[in-house]
């Protein structure tokens, strides 16, 4: 891993299995300049993996969080790269989302908008917002605002 790269781990319930939402994913994921893991829990139970590195921050997509523009998620991203954080870890829950203790350990409770999405459709939204994220803090001139 590079010197100063911070992993982006998505952390997700249910199996994604083949299907176009997991193309979405791999499709972005393989554009992601920054280093990526994508990790599988089961729908209930199973153990959430400890950090690869450390320090970590938590993001839990749940429908309380703040909606962000790709701008402002970027630079969330940016600023804690550049505090030292290593590993920045997204946990998208099953269909029940996520508990109390969760919420309150989380460091950020991120939405995509008031709209409820699949789970799975959220993945592929995440990995497309990490994408968008990096290639806006490369100064990448893909990234249109507005």
């Amino acid at each position: 891993m590079r010197a100063n790269a911070m992993l982006l781990h998505i952390i997700a319930r249910g199996k994604i299995a083949r299907s176009p939402e997991a193309e979405l994913l791999d499709r972005y994921a393989k554009r992601i300049t920054w280093p990526f893991k994508h990790s599988e829990l089961p729908d209930t139970g199973g153990k959430v993996p400890p950090p690869v590195q450390t320090p970590v921050r938590e993001v839990l997509l749940d429908e309380r969080g703040k909606a962000m523009s790709s701008e402002e998620f970027a630079a969330l991203l940016g600023r804690w790269r550049d505090e030292g954080v290593r590993e920045c870890r997204f946990l998208i829950g099953a269909a029940d989302g996520h508990g109390d203790e969760a919420r309150a350990r989380a460091d950020h409770l991120l939405c995509f908008g008031k709209m409820t999405w699949p789970h799975l459709m959220a993945r592929a939204m995440l990995a497309e917002q990490l994408w968008r994220a990096t290639a806006i803090l490369a100064g990448h001139p893909y990234h249109r605002s507005g």
